[in-house]
C-alpha cells in the first residue's frame, strides 16, 4: 500500500512536470498556448545592399526556426495567422576595420539592421517590437565580392537567432 502512495506521488509530479511543457517546448521557446499559427511575410529589404536576396534569405531563415523549433505551423495568409512576425532590414554596411600597408583594408566588417515585430493577434497585443543589429568580419584581399556575400549570409542567420531568441523568450 506504502508503495502504491509513493508511485501515485510520482506519477502526479511527473505528470504536472509535463504540464509545463504546454508552454515551454523542449528547445526553450516559450509559445502562448493560444498561438498556433503564424505568418512571416516576405522581409522588406530598404537597405543599400549590394546582394539582392537579403530579404529571401532572412524569411527562410526565419520560418525555418519559427517551424521547425516550436510547435507553430506556416499560416500563408497574415490576417488568418494567430501571430504575425514582420522584419525589414533597415541598413546595410561594410566598412574597413583594419587597415594596412598602403592604406588598403585587411577587414571589413558586414553590419546588418533589422526592424522586428511580433503580435499576437489573437488577443491583439505586441509581443516584440524593437531593432536588431549584428556584424561579422572578412578579408576583402583573400575573399572579395564572395567573401563579402558570405559573411552577409552569416549576419542574416545571426540575426535570425536573436530574433527567434527574442521573441519565444520570457525574459
Amino acid at each position: 500500500m506504502r508503495r502504491c502512495k509513493r508511485w501515485a506521488w510520482l506519477w502526479w509530479i511527473g505528470w504536472l512536470a509535463l504540464g509545463g511543457c504546454a508552454y515551454y517546448s523542449f528547445t526553450g521557446a516559450a509559445i502562448p498556448p493560444h498561438l498556433q499559427t503564424i505568418a512571416i511575410p516576405l522581409v522588406e529589404d530598404r537597405s543599400n545592399s549590394p546582394f539582392t536576396n537579403l530579404d529571401q534569405q532572412l524569411t527562410e531563415l526565419l520560418i525555418e526556426r519559427f517551424v521547425n523549433q516550436t510547435r507553430l505551423t506556416l499560416e500563408p495568409d497574415p490576417e488568418a495567422a494567430d501571430a504575425l512576425l514582420e522584419v525589414r532590414i533597415d541598413r546595410y554596411t561594410n566598412e574597413p576595420t583594419a587597415v594596412g600597408g598602403a592604406e588598403r583594408a585587411e577587414r571589413n566588417r558586414v553590419t546588418i539592421t533589422v526592424t522586428v515585430r511580433y503580435m499576437d493577434q489573437v488577443n491583439d497585443q505586441v509581443l516584440l517590437e524593437r531593432s536588431f543589429s549584428a556584424f561579422e568580419e572578412y578579408d576583402p584581399v583573400a575573399q572579395g565580392l564572395a567573401g563579402e556575400e558570405e559573411t552577409a549570409r552569416q549576419v542574416l542567420r545571426n540575426l535570425a537567432d536573436d530574433i527567434f531568441t527574442a521573441a519565444t523568450s520570457n525574459w
